[in-house]
């Protein structure tokens, strides 16, 4: 099995540094240390970082994404999720819509205010 450095493995995930060494801290890709002191990675964590991404950029956190872990190193897109991830999933989506509710609440505040005092902006001016 190949191994590979850090910089290589945050180009070949489209990720950074910094960022593996965040996914490594809370668990979810490992590393060994070369002689130089380098961090190495197995190749196969190419396909683990981009599932952690892919979750990532789903909206799940990376507390939520350790329920993932058995399945990382898989397709996870295709793969069925577990009840366990079901679970998350579906509470981390109960978490973004009381934010977006509470954000769509807040503008429709500052909307009415700025009306109230000065006439305007009316929704559509404010979506450009």
């Amino acid at each position: 099995m190949e191994r590979v450095r850090i910089g290589e493995l945050a180009k070949a995930t489209g990720t950074t540094a910094r960022a593996l060494r965040h996914y490594e801290q809370a668990g979810l890709i490992s590393s060994e240390r070369a002689a130089n002191d380098y961090r190495v990675y197995d190749e196969r964590a190419v396909v683990r970082v981009r599932n952690i991404r892919y979750l990532l950029a789903a909206g799940l956190t990376l507390d939520d994404v350790q329920v993932f872990l058995p399945c990382l190193d898989g397709d996870v897109a295709a793969a069925p999720p577990s009840d366990q991830g079901l679970r998350v999933a579906l509470e981390r989506l109960a978490v973004l819509n009381e934010r977006i509710a509470a954000q769509t609440e807040a503008r429709d505040r500052l909307e009415a205010a700025l009306r109230d005092t000065t006439g305007s902006p009316s929704r559509e001016a404010t979506a450009s």
